[in-house]
Formats: structure tokens, C-alpha cells, sequence
């Protein structure tokens, strides 16, 4: 497992939280699990799904009634990631915060990850 001792892979503003918690109560979810795949003009996409029933390699994230999973093979990726939930005139949806990505496409749904090979991006998590 990716983690540092006492720190949270993710974070979760509090409109993510209500969102995360008000989902959970709707679907009647043990939460939502987050994880990417290979995917979209970028190269990656973030996934989000309903969780009934908690898998112990997933990393889990709680906060404010909310439950977040993350995904074993995600959990490199996704560390230190802010996930909020914005709401405007044209959409809503949940927003995420990631040092780890290098390019994002024009639409924001598809993501590029830095190379660990490659000096000149940099090192792939902090």
C-alpha cells in the first residue's frame, strides 16, 4: 500500500463530504469507491462507484459521514488529491484537486499522471 503513516491518501472538502455522505444515504452505499483507468485523450480517467460492501484492500477514507475507497492500483495516484464537489449554471459534479497530474484534456475528464521513468517530469509522488 501507498500511504504515509497518519496521513489520508485523499481529502475531502466539506461540500465533497455532504455530496459523498448524501450519495451513501440515497443508494444505500458503504460509499464510493474512487480509482482510474486508461482512458480519454490524456491517457487516464478517474472512476467513482458505488461500494456495497467494503473490500479490506481498499484504503478508506471517512470523514464527516462521508466514505471514500480507494482503489489498490489507484491509491499512487491519488495521493494527495482534494476531491470537491462544485455546483454552477451548467453542471455539477465532483472536482479533483491532483499534484500528481501533469496534462489534463480541454474538458477536464480525461487526466495524464507523471512518468516515474522520466527525470524530466519529475518525481511521481511527493
Amino acid at each position: 500500500m501507498f500511504a504515509i503513516p497518519g496521513k489520508q491518501a485523499v481529502s475531502l472538502t466539506p461540500a465533497a463530504a455532504a455530496e459523498v455522505a448524501r450519495l451513501m444515504h440515497q443508494e444505500r452505499a458503504q460509499g464510493l469507491r474512487i480509482g482510474v483507468k486508461k482512458g480519454g485523450c490524456a491517457g487516464m480517467e478517474y472512476t467513482m462507484d458505488y461500494v456495497a460492501e467494503l473490500d479490506p484492500m481498499d484504503e478508506i477514507v471517512e470523514q464527516d459521514g462521508a466514505r471514500v475507497a480507494i482503489a489498490p492500483m489507484a491509491q499512487m495516484f491519488l495521493f494527495g488529491t482534494e476531491i470537491d464537489y462544485e455546483v454552477s449554471l451548467l453542471e455539477s459534479g465532483f472536482k479533483f484537486r491532483n499534484p500528481n497530474v501533469v496534462d489534463a484534456c480541454g474538458c477536464g475528464e480525461s487526466i495524464k499522471f507523471r512518468d516515474a521513468d522520466d527525470p524530466q517530469e519529475g518525481p511521481a509522488t511527493a
